[in-house]
């Protein structure tokens, strides 16, 4: 028997989270801790690979200020061997990407994004790495149903499901999986319940060993196994990353044993990176004279603690973008949100950071009807697993939603039912805008024809700061906007 060993350490959905945070003392996280960890990992095992799945862009000022260039330069110190894309790769738009991914130095894969007129894949689909004479397959996934934000790049398509998405790892596996493949290893993007699904599917022929996901920001203690797989994922940001530790019998051509763990990241278990941080900070000074200056002082730390319920932080933003404004109701998407707390101190890098999509404001009218089915729809049982579009609701708006008999038994604005025949001014970001027959579950074209939708802002940051800074001590209160009944 030759037992071979691998670790294969990975990450997923750093989202721009390259500094360190601060608790009770002790320095957490942060990406030059992260490349001290998996350098030091290198030096210490001896068949080491690390992969990223997905979502390196976002959620940082430094990352947004250089439109993602910043986030490649630092993963290249990371020293990736492989990895794959997640929806926001594609938020600076589609050809933005492809050069970003000429900057990086690291291989970058994906089966199935393609250019939609000759169906040319955008990405090489998998890759075969070698460590320690053991062959390992990687193969990328991401379906449509997270790339909402490509709707308005026509040019650009992808599998609609994972059922498409299965069938086309069977077709790589077919195709290239030999009798030296060692290992097939699925870099995946589409969230824990799909990746739940797609294990489901997978033919046992395939020999699909593992799926390393992400998406859905997954904290867990242990690898959960559908259909003879593991599914893994790591949490989001950098405070810790997933290993494996395989032994493989390379006489059997099979793994004999593995362990999983999620270590974390701090100054207990990982050196600081000299280059990185040399790297990071060079960053950081040409972004903090730019972000460091003082916005408002709220009344209070408010907070979005999770996306699918009413929050302090959802009802401000809805408020202040409804105020003064020519439509009633305004939607703000719950996901739009970053931070889960801001204040009493609000810099200009935590508005920006809290709210990175600065897009366009559309108007729409509704009827009442078909505002019920809006809300009736974001109401779904889908919406409680926290990965459906939710939002919140500006002031006046009351909805209670009976869960167990998928009731609305209320929906009124400013004290008054909101009839069938009624007519509502409403308004959404440009994002819920060019996705809206998905997300509400009414055909946009239905919409569309009680008034041509317009414009009414180009950037909801301008509305937002100007609003902080001329109204000091704002606070807001959860009211039961929306209340949840079982």
């Amino acid at each position: 028997m030759a037992i071979k060993k691998l670790t294969l350490l990975h990450s997923n959905d750093l989202h721009g989270d390259f500094l360190p945070h601060h608790i009770d003392g002790k320095e957490i996280g942060g990406i030059s801790r992260l490349s001290g960890y998996i350098h030091k990992v290198r030096k210490e095992e001896e068949n080491v690979l690390y992969v990223i799945a997905g979502d390196m862009f976002r959620g940082s000022i430094i990352d947004e200020e250089y439109r993602g260039l910043s986030t490649i330069e630092m993963v290249n110190l990371l020293e990736p061997d492989v990895a794959t894309i997640g929806n926001h790769e594609v938020d600076y738009g589609v050809a933005h990407l492809l050069f970003l991914e000429k900057c990086a130095r690291f291989p970058i894969i994906n089966a199935n994004l393609y250019i939609t007129l000759n169906s040319a894949r955008l990405f090489q689909p998998h890759l075969t790495l070698e460590s320690g004479g053991m062959r390992i397959l990687f193969i990328g996934i991401l379906t449509e149903e997270v790339i909402a934000s490509t709707r308005s790049e026509k040019v650009i398509g992808s599998f609609i499901d994972v059922e498409e998405a299965a069938r086309e790892i069977g077709i790589i596996c077919d195709n290239y999986r030999t009798t030296e493949t060692d290992m097939v290893v699925l870099l995946t993007h589409i969230g824990i319940e799909e990746d739940r699904k797609l294990a489901a599917l997978l033919d046992p022929d395939w020999g699909v060993d593992f799926i390393i996901g992400a998406h859905t920001h997954t904290f867990m203690s242990r690898p959960e196994v559908i259909n003879g797989i593991p599914i893994v994922q790591a949490g989001t940001g950098t405070s810790l990353l997933g290993r494996f530790d395989i032994e493989y019998d390379s006489d059997l051509h099979q793994i004999t044993d593995y362990r999983w763990s999620t270590p974390a990241i701090n100054e207990d278990t990982a050196p600081r990176d000299e280059v990185t941080e040399t790297m990071l900070e060079r960053f950081r000074s040409e972004t903090d004279a730019k972000y460091k200056r003082i916005v408002t002082r709220l009344a209070r730390k408010l907070t979005h603690p999770q996306r699918n319920q009413e929050t302090e932080l959802g009802n401000l933003y809805a408020d202040l973008l409804q105020d003064e404004s020519s439509f009633e109701i305004m939607l703000m998407g719950s996901g739009s949100i970053r931070k889960e707390e801001l204040g009493p101190i609000v810099e200009y890098q935590d508005m920006v950071e809290n709210t990175p999509y600065d897009d366009n404001l559309w108007m729409l009218k509704v009827s009442g009807k078909q505002f019920r089915q809006m809300v009736s729809y974001l109401m779904r049982d889908e919406a409680w697993s926290g990965h459906t579009e939710f939002y919140q609701f500006s002031r006046g708006v009351r909805i209670v939603w009976k869960k167990s008999t998928h009731e609305l038994l209320e929906l009124s604005l400013n004290g008054e039912e909101i009839t069938e025949e009624r007519m509502l001014l409403i308004a959404l970001q440009n994002y819920h805008f060019v996705n809206f027959t998905e997300f509400f579950g009414v055909p946009f074209e239905e919409v569309a024809a009680n008034m041509k939708p317009r414009v009414v802002a180009t950037s909801i940051n301008n509305i937002i700061e100007e609003y902080l800074s001329v109204h000091h001590g704002l606070d807001a209160r959860v009211e039961g906007r929306i209340t949840i009944l079982d």
